[in-house]
C-alpha cells in the first residue's frame, strides 16, 4: 500500500474511533450518565470517556468492532492497566474523591446496531 493510502486508512480509523466515543458518550448520557470528559489525556494515558451518575465514577472504553467479543478482547490487559493508572490520576483531583466509588466499562460500537454496554468488564 502506498504511503497515502496508508495515511487515509489511518486517518479513516482516527475519524471512526472520535464518531465512535461521540456516540457511545450520547448513549450513556441517554442511559442517565452524566459525560465528565471526551478522550480524557494524562501522562499517563487516554481515557475515552469518563462518565457519572451519582457518586459512581465510570472510566468507559470504547471499541468500535464487527462484533461484541471481538470489541471485549481488543481491551488487552496492557490497556486496562494504563485506564486504571490515568483514571487513579483523575479521581485524585477530584474534591469529592474520598465519596466516589469507581467502575470500569466498555462500549462496543457495532455497525447497523444499538452499542452495547458491559459494566464492569475489568
Amino acid at each position: 500500500m502506498s504511503d497515502s493510502g496508508e495515511r487515509l486508512k489511518r486517518r479513516k480509523a482516527w475519524r471512526r474511533g472520535h464518531v465512535s466515543e461521540y456516540l457511545a458518550a450520547f448513549f450513556l448520557f441517554m442511559k442517565g450518565y452524566r459525560i465528565l470528559a471526551i478522550r480524557h489525556r494524562t501522562k499517563l494515558g487516554e481515557i475515552d470517556i469518563i462518565a457519572r451518575k451519582g457518586d459512581l465514577a465510570v472510566f468507559v472504553e470504547v471499541k468500535a468492532r464487527r462484533l461484541e467479543q471481538e470489541a471485549i478482547d481488543a481491551v488487552s490487559h496492557s490497556a486496562q492497566k494504563r485506564i486504571r493508572g490515568a483514571s487513579d490520576l483523575w479521581l485524585v483531583r477530584q474534591p469529592d474523591y474520598a465519596l466516589l466509588s469507581q467502575r470500569y466499562d466498555i462500549v462496543a460500537i457495532l455497525p447497523g446496531r444499538w452499542p452495547r454496554h458491559f459494566r464492569d468488564a475489568f
